[in-house]
């Protein structure tokens, strides 16, 4: 263990502008639980998916460390597992330890797992910084799954100085005020945390104030339930209200049903444009609710939502699940319906995700539930949804994500969406562009632009002239300047202009709603 790179903490990022929160708090813990010469000796390597295995090979080897810790998690356990293969089979010898989300459950049934030298599952700010001074100095550990202590929180160092400068500038800063969740919603890894457990709240926030003295001003915080202690949250909006800037933006997840009046005024004294807050409804089936275990008062949701979007300056952004078990199409749409009606800013229609471990296991074969066997394990049917219609629903969510959380059409978007039920004129929509098109990525603006064009005249008979010019004001307030097929009679001939409101917004949200979040 005598080389600067003995230890070389590594994971493979979702994409660059992410940066791990786990390997930061492993770092921050080295030298307290591992030792100060080790620590010295530790560095930390983020790569992305997208990079060549070989090459991450090759970068890691060149460093020459004696042992190289992985972070995996559900975006990135098949890259990560080809680059461990390749490792191995260049440094038998080199110890390889994972940690994470996606290893700490079922690790017997992992590729990974049989590729690596020691497995840490659950927490590991304390356990993997012990298991490397046991590697380095004895005696050495008898067991490969090693199951991770979870100590008092004041015994856990914080790892925001580990943010560097170029991290400040280019990349989304994670932050955590707790840990944990008192809810058991079964799809989640969290229902399986017996509560939520804080930081020091005065701890926290003077690494806060650090981080936005050097420079920091967007924070984006992964707790689980931000509002649970109201105390706490007040404390912190606070924080960030004596710190007001114009290019300060806090990104929350909120529970939905819980906003009492104190929050409230707090949220209602920020200008607009500064926070974000992420709502989870994922089904307003009450049936479905109960047989998930997600405790969830509609009433009150709708409530506290119509209030956020109405009353207060934050950016509402609310979550769905499709494929829960028992949850129709038919019923997915009433809930869709329900909360479109509320005017969220942003909609989010994920596809139900077996993650290892979680308890809606449970639920496999009474509900028919087959799932795909290679991550993200994504639900492929259900008992009352069949094959086809999961396959129509997730071609709809990735056309709503072009259409309507782009930021792009919000004119357009209202034209189509008229009549009884939004997502039923969407899913026309989406099954219309499908049939014309035949794919869901790589479709341009000018593209989308068209379609909505041909559809909205075509198929659903709307005036010609309203239409486009509907789609003019759209396209020319995202920033757009090519000149689609459709617009060409009423774009302007040279020079369009750039208005930057409409593009600002998309940019935003591209942002602070990215997957791929440790």
């Amino acid at each position: 263990m005598g080389d600067p790179a003995a230890i070389v903490l590594c994971t493979l990022n979702a994409k660059y502008i992410h940066a791990s929160l786990g390997l930061r708090y492993l770092l921050a813990n080295m030298e307290r639980h591992g030792g100060a010469d080790l620590r010295a000796r530790t560095l930390l390597r983020e790569y992305t998916i997208a990079r060549v295995p070989q090459d991450i090979v090759d970068e890691l080897l060149a460093l020459d460390p004696a042992i190289v810790g992985f972070g995996v998690y559900i975006w990135n356990v098949s890259q990560t597992t080809e680059v461990l293969r390749l490792l191995k089979a260049a440094r038998p010898g080199l110890k390889v330890v994972l940690g994470g989300p996606e290893v700490s459950h079922e690790v017997e049934a992992q590729e990974i797992v049989r590729l690596a030298d020691f497995v840490i599952t659950g927490w590991g700010d304390v356990s993997f910084p012990r298991l490397c001074r046991a590697l380095a100095h004895g005696p050495q550990p008898l067991m490969k799954v090693i199951a991770g202590v979870q100590p008092p929180l004041d015994e856990i160092a914080l790892p925001y100085a580990g943010y560097s400068d170029d991290d400040l500038a280019h990349r989304l800063l994670y932050v955590e005020a707790s840990r944990g969740c008192p809810f058991k919603c079964e799809f989640c890894l969290s229902s399986l945390d017996k509560t939520a457990w804080a930081f020091d709240l005065d701890a926290f926030l003077a690494e806060m104030d650090a981080l936005h003295g050097r420079g920091a001003r967007h924070f984006k915080f992964v707790d689980r339930t931000f509002n649970l202690k109201v105390e706490a949250s007040v404390r912190i909006l606070q924080f960030f209200l004596d710190r007001m800037s114009e290019d300060l933006f806090v990104h929350f997840e909120v529970i939905p049903d819980h906003l009492p009046d104190r929050l409230k005024e707090m949220i209602a004294r920020f200008p607009s444009g500064v926070l974000q807050f992420e709502v989870g409804i994922q089904s307003f089936n009450v049936e479905v609710q109960q047989r998930i275990s997600r405790k969830q008062d509609n009433d009150k949701t709708e409530a506290n939502l119509r209030w956020l979007v109405h009353e207060s300056p934050a950016h509402l952004h609310a979550d769905l699940i499709f494929g829960l078990p028992g949850e129709t199409l038919e019923s997915f749409a009433a809930g869709f319906d329900r909360l479109h009606a509320l005017g969220p800013h942003e909609i989010q229609l994920g596809l139900l995700k077996r993650l290892r471990g979680t308890p809606i296991a449970r639920h496999t074969a009474v509900h028919g539930m087959v799932y795909d066997p290679a991550p993200p394990y994504t639900v492929r049917q259900t008992g009352v949804v069949d094959a086809s219609t999961v396959q129509r629903y997730a071609r709809l969510a990735r056309y709503w994500e072009l259409l309507a959380n782009s930021g792009r059409f919000p004119r357009t978007l209202a034209l189509l969406l008229q009549g009884p039920s939004a997502f039923a004129a969407f899913l026309a929509f989406s099954d219309w562009l499908w049939s014309q098109l035949g794919e869901t990525a790589h479709l341009s603006p000018e593209q989308l632009v068209d379609a909505l064009h041909d559809y909205l005249i075509e198929a659903r008979g709307l005036d010609a002239d309203a239409v486009r010019n509907t789609l003019c004001d759209d396209y020319l307030a995202s920033g757009a300047r090519a000149r689609p097929q459709s617009l060409r009679a009423v774009l302007p001939a040279q020079g369009l202009p750039l208005p930057r409101g409409g593009r600002q917004r998309a940019e935003r949200q591209a942002r602070h709603v990215a997957p791929g979040v440790d």
